[in-house]
């Protein structure tokens, strides 16, 4: 099985689990708000944040963006989209503050030029986004970086995810199931695609988890996820699309805990009977019973 490394950590088999806390747009445009995130992450224990990148007249169309849409930014989709998209000056700020607190930073581009955008900040890795996957000419401007890449396989079929991974090829690859609905059912969240994936790809896989609570997300690293990202907010009843299917800071808190429990508790799979068994074996097993 391969491995990936990102940063000074090594994902895959046989390592811990790489957590991501994905910021996403949950910051609303506030750097302040976005730094606040990251502290929870590092409180967390989370490996690494992520963000989402955007040239917005690239992404969206003219039309798109003119749409009214009342939000805090203004009345118009346009003016959203905008409104949620960080500077230059402000990456520098959020990368200048992830070295200070010692954790990984990423993001997910969705155009050729947010990837040239977020290459001035030297990045451990790529995400790539359910939504991306198909976008050929984006994968190889990725690729073109030479850094590691977290593709994301939400809304995609088998088909969809072969073509990417010839597009990208499997050096340096982690592919993450997900179920890209907000927040996600949890019948239709299909953790059992996990080693089928792994199976079929021979690379590590992960897990993108957009539902609501916590167990599952645990469930699918001992179903064999090397990575598993969630998103966060300080408050999910605060504005944004995302925020309902984000954990809080005690959630993200708690999953990286019990991920660790997870994997402390898995063992070798070799049966064997421990020093600590043998008194409470001589004091329960009944006396003078032989074995038939």
């Amino acid at each position: 099985m391969r491995t990936v490394k990102i940063g000074d950590k090594v994902v895959g088999e046989g390592h811990p689990c790489y957590i991501i806390a994905e910021i996403g747009i949950n910051h609303n445009g506030d750097v302040d708000l976005a730094k606040r995130l990251i502290s929870v992450a590092v409180a967390a224990g989370c490996d690494a944040v992520k963000f989402q990148k955007r040239t917005v007249d690239v992404v969206y169309t003219a039309k798109e963006l003119a749409t009214p849409r009342p939000t805090p930014f203004g009345e118009t989709n346009g003016d959203l989209k905008y409104g949620l998209e960080f500077d230059a000056e402000d990456y520098a700020e959020i990368d200048k503050f992830c070295r200070q607190v010692k954790i990984d930073w990423f993001a997910s581009p969705w155009d050729e030029g947010s990837v040239d955008f977020i290459q001035m900040f030297n990045p451990p890795a790529y995400k790539i986004a359910s939504a991306s996957l198909t976008d050929d000419n984006l994968l190889r401007h990725i690729r073109k970086t030479g850094k590691p890449v977290i593709a994301s396989t939400g809304m995609s079929t088998y088909e969809e995810i072969d073509h990417a991974v010839e597009v990208l090829g499997k050096d340096d690859l982690v592919l993450m199931h997900t179920t890209s609905t907000y927040p996600a059912k949890y019948e239709q969240l299909n953790l059992k695609a996990i080693p089928n994936m792994i199976a079929r790809y021979a690379v590590p896989v992960g897990y993108s988890g957009h539902e609501t609570g916590i167990p599952t997300s645990v469930a699918a690293r001992a179903l064999g996820a090397c990575c598993v990202e969630r998103h966060i907010t300080m408050d999910r009843a605060m504005w944004g699309s995302d925020q309902a299917a984000s954990l809080e800071p005690n959630g993200i808190s708690r999953l990286v805990r019990d991920i660790r429990l997870v994997e402390n508790s898995m063992g070798d799979g070799v049966k064997r009977v421990y020093a600590e068994e043998i008194p409470v074996m001589k004091k329960l097993r009944r006396v003078g019973a032989a074995t038939a």
